[in-house]
């Protein structure tokens, strides 16, 4: 027996994750930027990190095309910006803070923490794209990270 999208969808929002943006460009330089959910670690040795991306985001080819990518966690306070990242919009970093990395990847100013990637496997996943990528750089700050949970956006108690 098949277990329906609803079904699924409302068994993983039991399912407590942080909240990242992940970033990247296409071959022509333009930038782009996603909330992504599906993000999580895969080695230490090398360090790698996978992402799963809809096939029909806007942003997919760019994934391919560049081969690199920025995961930027978010913090606490930053659920507008999950939401802006979420939203389709022609030019997403045009009112946000942010630098481009020496690959002229754009990546978000105030993040909890961000892992600059380069692609090293792409799988097929359903309608998703699984993209691999070996962490290249990190940045940490200190702060509390956004919370996503059962279709709302929470907060750690302290």
């Amino acid at each position: 027996m098949s277990v329906s999208k609803e079904e699924f969808k409302s068994a993983l929002s039991r399912f407590a994750s942080g909240v990242t943006v992940v970033t990247t460009k296409d071959r022509s330089g333009n930038l782009f930027g996603i909330t992504v959910s599906a993000f999580c670690s895969v080695s230490l040795e090398p360090p790698m990190v996978l992402i799963c991306i809809d096939k029909k985001t806007g942003s997919h080819h760019a994934f391919i095309e560049t081969g690199a990518f920025v995961v930027n966690f978010l913090r606490e306070d930053q659920s507008m910006l999950s939401q802006h990242f979420a939203s389709p919009s022609s030019d997403k970093f045009l009112s946000v803070e942010h630098y481009v990395n020496v690959r002229g990847l754009p990546v978000l100013s105030n993040a909890l923490a961000v892992l600059e990637c380069r692609l090293v496997h792409s799988y097929d996943g359903g309608d998703h794209t699984i993209f691999v990528g070996e962490v290249e750089k990190t940045k940490v700050s200190e702060g509390n990270p956004l919370i996503y949970f059962r279709g709302k956006y929470c907060q750690i108690e302290d």
